[in-house]
C-alpha cells in the first residue's frame, strides 16, 4: 500500500467509499443467529442498506454522513417479517424494524473518526493479497444496560450490553492504485456478535447474537436486488428520503420507548 500518508487515505477512502463529493450506496445480506452456547440457531436475515454521503475535507481526509436501515426477512429469503416465532423461548414477538443514523465518519491516512453512532471503529492493518486491496476495521462497545429488569424482565439482557463488530472491504489492485478513480468497486462484509437486542424478548435466555454479512459498494440504488428493494420500500421508506431525515434515530432507545412486554 502507499508510503505516503495522503495517498493512503485516498486509497481507503476509494475503497471503503469515495474520495469526491457523492453519495455511494452499500447493501448487504445480514444473516443472523442466536448462539446460546451450542450450535449457532438460524434467526432470520436482514437486508441492510447504508446510504453514504462523501466529501473531500482535504487532500488526505474524507468525510461521509451515513444513514441505515434494515428489515428483517424469513432467513435466507426476501419475505419480510411482522412477527418472529423466538425457536429459544417458543414466544411471538413483533418486529421492529431498523433505522440508524445519520451519523459522521472522517477517513484519514491511518485512522477512522465516528460521531453520532454508539460503534467507533478502527482500522486494522491495510494490505495487497491475490491481486485485492483489503482494509478491515474493528469496533467494540461494553456499556451499562439502562433497562429496568423489574420493570421490563423480557427485555434486560443482563447488566451490560456488549457489541463486537469487525468489517472488511475490498477492491481489485487495479482500482484500488488508481489515481483517476473516486470510488472503486468493492466486495463489502462485516460480522457481529452482541447482547440480545430488547425486540427478541430473551429475557435471562443465556448467549447473544452472531451475524455474517455479504455485499457490495453500489453505484445507483438500481444495484439493489428487486425483492430485496421492495422490502425496503415497503418497511424502510425513510433510506429513501434522506433529504427529509432530519432527526437522528438510535435503534434501541426509540425501541424502548414503546416496546413490547
Amino acid at each position: 500500500v502507499p508510503s505516503d500518508p495522503a495517498a493512503r487515505a485516498r486509497m481507503r477512502a476509494r475503497i471503503i467509499g469515495s474520495t469526491a463529493e457523492e453519495t455511494t450506496w452499500i447493501f448487504y445480506r445480514l444473516n443472523i443467529y442466536g448462539f446460546a452456547g451450542g450450535s449457532l440457531i438460524p434467526f432470520f436475515t436482514m437486508n441492510h442498506l447504508s446510504v453514504n454521503q462523501w466529501k473531500p475535507m482535504a487532500a488526505d481526509q474524507f468525510a461521509t454522513r451515513t444513514f441505515e436501515c434494515g428489515v428483517y426477512c424469513r432467513f435466507d429469503t426476501d419475505e419480510p417479517l411482522e412477527y418472529w416465532d423466538n425457536p429459544i423461548t417458543g414466544e411471538r414477538r413483533k418486529v421492529w424494524q431498523f433505522l440508524g443514523g445519520p451519523f459522521n465518519v472522517t477517513i484519514g491516512a491511518d485512522g477512522i473518526a465516528t460521531r453520532g453512532a454508539e460503534l467507533a471503529p478502527k482500522t486494522l492493518r491495510m494490505e495487497a493479497l491475490g491481486g485485492m486491496v483489503v482494509v478491515p476495521t474493528a469496533a467494540s462497545m461494553l456499556r451499562p444496560n439502562l433497562i429496568d429488569p423489574a420493570k421490563w424482565p423480557k427485555l434486560y439482557s443482563g447488566p451490560k450490553v456488549y457489541w463486537e463488530s469487525q468489517a472488511t472491504y475490498a477492491a481489485t489492485q487495479d482500482q484500488a492504485f488508481d489515481e483517476s478513480l473516486a470510488a472503486a468497486d468493492s466486495f463489502c462484509h462485516f460480522q457481529n456478535m452482541g447482547s440480545w437486542h430488547p425486540w427478541l424478548g430473551m429475557g435471562a435466555a443465556e448467549g447473544r447474537t452472531y451475524g455474517n454479512s455479504h455485499g457490495a459498494k453500489l453505484r445507483s440504488l438500481d444495484g439493489i436486488p428487486l425483492a430485496a428493494r421492495r422490502t425496503l420500500e415497503q418497511y424502510t421508506p425513510q433510506i429513501f428520503d434522506t433529504a427529509s431525515w432530519t432527526k437522528p434515530r438510535m435503534d434501541i432507545p426509540e425501541y424502548l420507548a414503546n416496546p413490547q412486554p
